[in-house]
């Protein structure tokens, strides 16, 4: 592969599970991703399923905890999951906190200095690495879904909103429903964007329902026993967007899971399926 290095590979359910490192022109530096390749690969292009995961992972904690390979292989997904910001990128102080910068990217593009020539993220996921999939893996581009997890889940949201007709299917794990209305997000966006609050509009999927963009109808779960279900992710502000905009919403309450590993895995198989019903259509 002549623009990818890969640096491990290992077999899994039939298929492969790829880690793979490059220069990246959107983030100014070296990016890194996973791929799960399932055993169709081998045979002609499959779709492609794209995971973006939250606040402190790597592009490696999905495929290690999020228990999805086995039904990927069975569905025949490509799974592809994105490192969650540059890394080593020279800022000062940019992995010092948790919620912003390094393991922070928040799937946007940042606007503001230091952070506007390296923290692209939003250009890397929906432009850069898909190309790169394009190129060196049997994918059917045509075929595109994504979903994520709290971070991750507001970026697929985003993502998807701000791509009307790109994704095939969309869904999300205890997602930052409504940045703008929540610490995470303010402290975010107001280091990545800048004070204008307007600016940040662009970047909020309550917004973005607000403002006329729509999507495939969405999955969501929600752990009821969620540390951060109150503060940070309100998902009632996410239905009350979609009622108000006409968009399908499957939101559901699990009793007793929390925002962990534990509760994606659990409900992991239901999101497959849910991508599958459309990318395999």
């Amino acid at each position: 592969m002549d623009a990818l290095k890969p640096h491990a590979e290992n077999r899994c359910f039939g298929g492969s599970v790829g880690f793979y490192k490059h220069t990246s022109q959107e983030c100014g530096g070296e990016m890194r991703f996973a791929v799960y390749l399932p055993p169709q690969a081998q045979a002609g292009k499959v779709p492609v399923l794209y995971y973006l995961s939250g606040l402190t992972c790597t592009e490696d904690t999905f495929l290690i905890k999020g228990g999805a390979q086995r039904l990927a292989a069975e569905l025949g997904l490509m799974l592809v999951v994105p490192d969650t910001s540059p890394r080593q990128t020279g800022i000062p102080k940019e992995d010092v906190d948790w919620e912003v910068g390094t393991a922070a990217g928040f799937y946007l593009d940042a606007t503001q200095v230091p952070w506007a020539s390296r923290f692209r993220m939003y250009s890397y996921v929906t432009r850069e690495l898909p190309e790169l999939v394009g190129k060196h893996f049997p994918a059917r581009m045509d075929r595109e879904g994504i979903f994520g997890h709290s971070m991750g889940g507001h970026g697929a949201l985003v993502c998807a909103l701000r791509q009307p007709g790109r994704y095939r299917s969309v869904s999300a794990f205890a997602p930052i429903s409504a940045p703008m209305r929540c610490p995470w997000g303010q402290k975010a966006f107001g280091t990545y964007l800048g004070p204008d609050t307007e600016a940040w509009r662009a970047w909020d999927a309550t917004e973005l329902l607000r403002g006329g963009a729509r999507v495939p109808p969405l999955l969501v779960d929600q752990g009821t026993n969620d540390k951060f279900l109150a503060e940070q992710l309100k998902p009632e502000l996410l239905r009350a967007a979609c009622e108000q905009a006409g968009q399908p919403l499957t939101l559901r309450s699990q009793d007793g899971y929390d925002h962990g590993y534990y509760f994606v895995s659990t409900f992991m198989a239901d999101h497959l399926r849910h991508h599958a019903a459309a990318l395999n259509a």
